[in-house]
Formats: structure tokens, C-alpha cells, sequence
């Protein structure tokens, strides 16, 4: 162990060596490191995220990725002997230019900085025998994939020890080094408490937006920190509305941020493609309106009063989604069919449809499925927040909250949030225009994504291949494949963040839309894992669309937060054969979480799960409307395709809060055998499901395999399935 983790088994140092030895343990560098040459050869840290290896590890606890997690706090420290080194594999080959060092009091004082093209044979490009510590930073010239620091004689009786490893590489000469940062672009609209007519701006925006469903604008519209009096903020289509400070409370409204239903006569089930994000309200009438349907996240919200999640008049709503949020007051679901709601807490809930799912909530209703249809978790498995930007200073940053388990409440209430911040410098801020050669070479660069509000046609699949890379979209980032690509694929590597953004499916049949982890994926991420959040899919509606599969995740261990996968009922290039797409998500990895899972209208299963100890709270589904007859759903010997399927070869699968109904518009003499299918096994386990026929368009004959009885007539009655087997 280090002298700071277990003193005590250690010969006593004398105070000057103490003294020097506690200075140096202070002195972390404040932020990522870049050195003095990077403005010349690119500023972002080709190493960062990426595959480390050492010769090896003081403990666990000092592994060697933690010089490159971007992270200042945490390092990699060696075994106490001569010599040592520390490589990290850049993705492909680079032109090195600079090289950072920011050494922990254990540093080196002759080492090597060496490149390789495989891993076996080095060439040395820089050395010293003079090493002084603390921050090292050289210019250097050279070419590799690999780059490796070789420590040759230690600068004291303790191993070596690095808080981060920084390369900044050039692109190989094969053109310009791809910038981070810069502007937001021409649709985020930044405001402060002094910006003249921010209320007329916030209408002109939504009275474009209100109503344009499958409309081409984008807006993000962004709030420094500092209070706002009488805002009402109406939120409609591909708007997001978000606070710039580290905590809800820098940004607070004496006013509202309101979605109704005006433009839809009170209708809410079509309410999409919207967020509220990291802003505290004082609501003028002491309550808070959002009446959305599904894609429309209220994140990290604190509502000092109480929040209406139904249109005035309390016509219908179909949504929805609450995270990280706190609501002083009662939240009213009134005519609002499902919920879920996330590590928040609640003044009170006033009464629930079909389908209440809490989990991690303070002050949630205690379970009590089918009636009133609650169903409560004392805490959630495992959670990482949505990364968000914000403002430190003057300087936009990207705050990444850490991973929790077993969470209960917010994650901000306490403090400072945990988590690590990433500067717009290291990140490629995609506009309108941009290709996907440009956006694959600023991931090959080292760069993470901002998406900022537009649509982006790609002629080329997106491949993050770097662990603890952030893509981030803004006001609904919209991604369309042309040809038939997959839009975007993740390798399997540890943290990948993704987050607020829509596929949306080209006129091309795209086999799979959106990919986490290649076919095979076997590596454990449990200490890491990749997210997905508020990422939404959609196949038709803006005109025709195809996919085979819309998400397919093959990771081990991806936490799945709050997804919408929708093959479009209404809209334009609509139909049975216009808009085709067999499956919603297919998981192929063991250890998947899915937390707030929408997913509807697929021809075939709307979820598949093959992978091992999967676990889903909350999902929602309306089975494809527009079937032409029963032939065309017919599953072999089972009359339709469940909503939910676990594979017969599944051993242990859990799942809690689950909905199903049918709306066979076409044909509503339709049958279901059922709307979710399982093996029979010790392991599995379901809890609180329903099926629901609406108004009487198609039945269920059961709930889960053949138990639980059938829906029948025109009441709209859930049968349910409280606990199966």
C-alpha cells in the first residue's frame, strides 16, 4: 500500500521527507493535462479512454487505467521495483507530438517515452535521467499505436505512480487536426438574467415548434446560472430546455416551464422529442404543467411546488419519465396511463392508471400492484446521470456524474455531485453539415462528441471505439442513415457514455440502427459501464424508414436509462410494408439493465432477450396497430409475437412494472396468446405485469405464457399478473 493508504505499516519517515512527500500528494493537477505544444499539434488527449496495460498494479485500486480515465483524482501506481512501465494503445497509428506527464509523489527519474506500431517492437522517442516529477511535459516526434512510458530507476523506495497520461497527436499527415470546442452553433440559445426579451424569444421558438411533429427545427435553450422572473417557457417539438450550473439550484425560474396539449385538443399522447433538464422552479400558481407522452425526459429537475403531469382539463396523457429530480409539492398523474420515475423524490403522489413504477424514490407510494397500481424499489440496482453541459466560469464543460449503486434520491442533494469534468476542448462540436468521416476522425483523434440541434444525413456508420467516450446531443440531435449503415456502433470497451439524441431510420433497410458492443462481446464492464440515455429510435413518421432491428446490445453489463424504440404509427411513410422493422432491442449481453423501457409497433418481439441476469424496471408497449389480419402475425403455433420475449436457453431474468395493450385498428378481431414470453425456471422472475385491450381493438388470452386471464369487450380493464412464475 502508499504511505497515505496505510502509514502504519511503514518505517516512519522523517518530518522533512513527510512534509514533501504529503506537499506532493496535494499538488494534483486542478484539470486535464495539456501541455504548453498542444495548441500547435491538437489539443485533445488521443489517450484518453482508451486501453491501458502496466507491468504492474501496487493493487486494485490503482489500475492502470486510471492515468487515462481523464480523471485527476485517481492514478495508476507500480509494484516497488526497477523497472516498470505503463503503455496505452492509441486505436490506431498517430503522429505523436507531445507527451504529459503529471507524476503522484512516487515519480520517475530516468524513464522512456517509446512507440510501437504492434506492441512488441519500441523505438524510443524521448528520455531522461533527470526527471524532476510533478508535471513533465516534452515535444516529440513520432509515429505509432502504442505508446509506452518505461521507467528505468524510481525517484523513491515506492513504485511509480501517475495521476494521468496525456498524448497529443497530429492526424498522420493525412490533413488538419480536427479542433474541440468552439461555438454552440446557430440553434442554442444561451440566456442570462440580463439578456433583453427572453420571453419572446422562448414564444417565437415554441409557436414554431408547438405543433411540428415530424418538423425539421432543433433548439436547445440553455440558462446561465443566476434567477429569471416570470418566464413561462412553453416547450414543444425537438426543444430542450436546460440550466448551466453544476446544480439545479444555480438556475433558478419564478415562473414555469409548461408543456399542455393546446395544439393537439387536449390531447397529450403525442407530446414527444422534449427534455427539461438541471432547473429548480418556483411554479406562479404553485404548480408545474408537464403533459407529455413518451421521449420527453424531466431530468434532475427541482420543482419547489408541486408537478401536474396531465394537459389542462385532464385529457389524455401517455408518458413518461422522471429522474434525479425533486418535486417539494405532489406530483398529479391525473389521466397519465404510465410512469416511471428514478432516484428522485416526491412530496406526495396522488393516485395512478395502469402503470406507476418507482425505484429509488423518497417518498414514493409503498408497492401495492394492481391496486393502486404501484410498483415500488426501494432503490435502483445500478444508475449513472445523464452527462450534461454546464458552465465553470466562463468555460463550457461536460460534467460526467459516477456510477451509484443501489441508489435512493437525487444525486445532486447532498453536495457537490461525484462525478468528473470534461472540458469543450475535448470535445468535437458536431453542426449541421458535418460528415461522418469528419465525426469518425475526430473520435480517432481523441475527441468526444457534442451533437448540437440539427439533423445529420450519414453515408457511414459512427464508430466509438474508445473506452469513456461522451457522445451528447442537443435540442434532440437527429441522426439518419442514407444508405443503409448502421448509424452508430460502440466496441466493447469500458463507460462509453451516449446520450440525447434520435436515430432516425433512412429509406434504406439498416440491419441493426444502432449497436453496442459487436456480436460476441465477452469483456466484463461492471466496474464501467456504457450507457445509453435518452436516446431515442424511430423508424417511419418523418417518411419512410427501415431497419431489421433498431438497437442491438452486446455488451455485458449496459445500463439501458430511459428509451424510446418506436416504428411509427402516424406520420408520413406509414404502413404494414412501408415502414418495415422486425425488433425493437435484442440483448445479446449478460448483466443489461434497462431502467424506463419504451418500445412499440415492432412486426415481430418489440424486446428479445437473449443475455443472462438481465434486468428491466418499467416497460411500456403498444403492440403494432396496423397488422392486416391474424396471418400476419402469426408466430408458428403462438398467435402473435409478445411484446417482451426472454429466450428459452435464459436462466436468470428479472423484471418489474410491465405493460402491454393492443390496438388492432385494422383488424380487431385480432388475438394474442399473450403479451409476454418466458421460460419456466427458478430464475426468472416477473413481477406486476398487465395487458390491456384499448377499447376493445384486438385481445390477450393471457398475460405472461398461459397464465393470467384474458382481456375481452371494450372496458379497457389491464388483466394482471402480479408475481410469475
Amino acid at each position: 500500500m502508499r504511505p497515505e493508504v496505510n502509514a502504519a505499516r511503514r518505517r516512519p519517515l522523517g518530518l522533512i521527507a513527510l512534509l514533501a512527500v504529503l506537499l506532493a500528494l496535494l499538488t494534483v493537477p486542478a484539470g486535464p493535462l495539456t501541455g504548453a505544444h498542444a495548441a500547435a499539434c491538437g489539443t485533445a488527449n488521443a489517450a484518453q479512454g482508451r486501453t491501458a496495460t502496466a507491468s504492474s498494479t501496487e493493487n486494485g485500486s490503482f489500475a492502470a487505467a486510471n492515468a487515462v480515465d481523464g480523471n485527476t483524482g485517481t492514478r495508476w501506481s507500480s509494484a516497488f521495483s526497477d523497472p516498470q512501465w505503463i503503455q496505452v494503445d492509441l486505436g490506431g497509428s498517430q503522429t505523436v507530438c507531445e507527451f504529459v506527464l503529471g507524476w503522484e509523489a512516487a515519480y520517475a527519474k530516468a524513464y522512456q517515452i517509446q512507440l510501437s506500431a504492434n506492441g512488441t517492437d519500441w523505438t524510443t522517442v524521448a528520455s531522461t535521467t533527470t526527471g524532476a516529477g510533478g508535471t513533465e511535459t516534452r515535444a516529440v516526434s513520432g509515429t505509432g499505436r502504442y505508446l509506452r512510458v518505461y521507467g528505468t530507476t524510481r525517484a523513491t523506495a515506492y513504485g511509480y505512480s501517475l495521476w494521468e497520461l496525456a498524448v497529443h497527436t497530429t492526424d498522420g499527415g493525412t490533413g488538419p487536426v480536427i479542433p474541440g470546442g468552439g461555438d454552440l452553433g446557430p440553434n442554442v440559445l444561451v440566456f442570462d438574467p440580463s439578456t433583453p426579451g427572453i420571453q419572446a424569444r422562448l414564444d417565437q421558438v415554441f409557436q414554431q415548434q408547438e405543433s411540428a411533429q415530424f418538423g425539421t427545427g432543433r433548439y436547445a435553450l440553455l440558462f446561465k446560472p443566476g434567477t429569471y422572473n416570470n418566464i413561462n417557457a412553453n416547450i414543444g417539438f425537438y426543444t430542450s430546455i436546460a440550466g448551466l450550473g453544476l446544480s439545479p439550484d444555480d438556475t433558478t425560474f419564478n415562473g414555469d416551464v409548461t408543456v399542455d396539449a393546446g395544439w393537439f385538443n387536449g390531447n397529450a399522447t403525442q407530446n414527444f422529442w422534449r427534455s427539461a433538464e438541471n432547473l429548480a422552479l418556483n411554479p406562479v400558481n404553485g404548480t408545474d404543467r408537464w403533459a407529455v407522452a413518451q421521449a420527453a425526459p424531466f431530468r434532475r429537475m427541482h420543482v419547489k411546488g408541486g408537478l401536474n403531469l396531465a394537459p389542462n382539463g385532464y385529457g389524455w396523457a401517455s408518458g413518461g419519465y422522471i429522474a434525479d429530480s425533486k418535486i417539494d409539492g405532489t406530483v398529479g398523474p391525473y389521466s397519465q396511463q404510465q410512469w416511471y420515475t428514478r432516484d428522485s423524490s416526491v412530496g406526495g403522489w396522488t393516485n395512478g392508471v395502469w402503470n406507476m413504477v418507482f425505484s429509488g424514490v423518497q417518498g414514493a407510494p409503498a408497492q401495492s400492484f394492481p391496486n393502486p397500481p404501484y410498483t415500488t424499489l426501494d432503490t435502483t440496482p445500478v444508475s449513472r446521470e445523464k452527462p450534461f453541459l454546464y458552465l465553470d466560469g466562463n468555460d463550457y464543460k461536460v460534467f460526467v456524474p459516477a456510477k451509484r449503486t443501489s441508489a435512493r434520491g437525487t444525486s445532486w442533494g447532498n453536495g457537490a455531485p461525484q462525478g468528473s469534468s470534461i472540458p469543450l476542448s475535448q470535445f468535437y462540436v458536431v453542426k449541421p453539415g458535418a460528415t461522418a468521416a469528419t465525426i469518425n476522425a475526430a473520435l480517432a483523434q481523441g475527441l468526444n462528441l457534442l451533437f448540437t440541434p440539427g439533423i445529420y444525413h450519414i453515408d457511414q456508420t459512427i464508430d466509438v471505439n474508445r473506452a469513456n467516450t461522451v457522445v451528447l446531443g442537443l435540442g434532440l440531435a437527429t441522426i439518419i442513415p442514407d444508405n443503409g449503415v448502421t448509424a452508430m456502433k460502440v466496441a466493447d470497451v469500458d463507460g462509453v457514455k451516449l446520450a440525447g439524441f434520435l436515430i432516425d431510420a433512412g429509406a434504406v433497410n439498416s440491419q441493426v440502427l444502432l449497436q453496442v458492443g459487436p456480436q460476441g462481446a465477452a469483456a466484463d464492464h461492471a466496474a464501467n459501464p456504457t450507457t445509453v440515455q435518452d436516446v431515442f429510435i424511430r423508424i417511419g413518421g418523418a417518411g419512410p424508414g427501415r431497419a431489421t432491428t433498431s438497437m442491438e446490445v452486446n455488451s455485458d453489463d449496459t445500463v439501458i436509462d430511459h428509451t424510446w424504440i418506436w416504428r411509427a404509427d402516424h406520420g408520413a411513410g406509414v404502413g404494414w410494408d412501408t415502414n418495415p422493422a422486425d425488433y425493437g432491442l435484442r440483448v445479446n449481453g449478460d448483466d443489461v439493465l434497462a431502467t424506463g423501457l419504451f418500445v412499440e409497433h415492432f412486426k415481430k418481439y418489440d424486446v428479445q432477450w437473449s443475455g443472462e441476469r438481465g434486468r428491466t424496471i418499467f416497460f411500456q408497449n403498444e403492440i403494432a396497430y396496423d397488422a392486416p389480419d391474424q396471418a400476419a402475425i402469426q408466430n408458428g403455433a403462438t398467435k402473435g409475437w409478445a411484446a417482451y420475449k426472454v429466450d428459452d436457453s435464459v436462466n436468470s431474468h428479472e423484471a418489474w412494472g410491465l405493460g402491454s395493450y393492443c390496438n388492432f385498428t385494422t383488424d380487431p378481431t385480432i388475438r394474442m396468446d399473450h403479451g409476454f414470453e418466458v421460460p419456466v425456471k427458478s430464475g426468472i422472475k416477473m413481477h406486476d405485469a398487465l395487458v390491456v385491450s384499448l377499447g376493445g381493438m384486438g385481445q390477450y388470452d393471457h398475460v405472461i405464457n398461459g397464465t393470467g386471464s384474458a382481456t375481452s369487450g371494450t372496458s379497457t380493464t389491464p388483466s394482471t399478473v402480479v408475481s410469475f412464475p
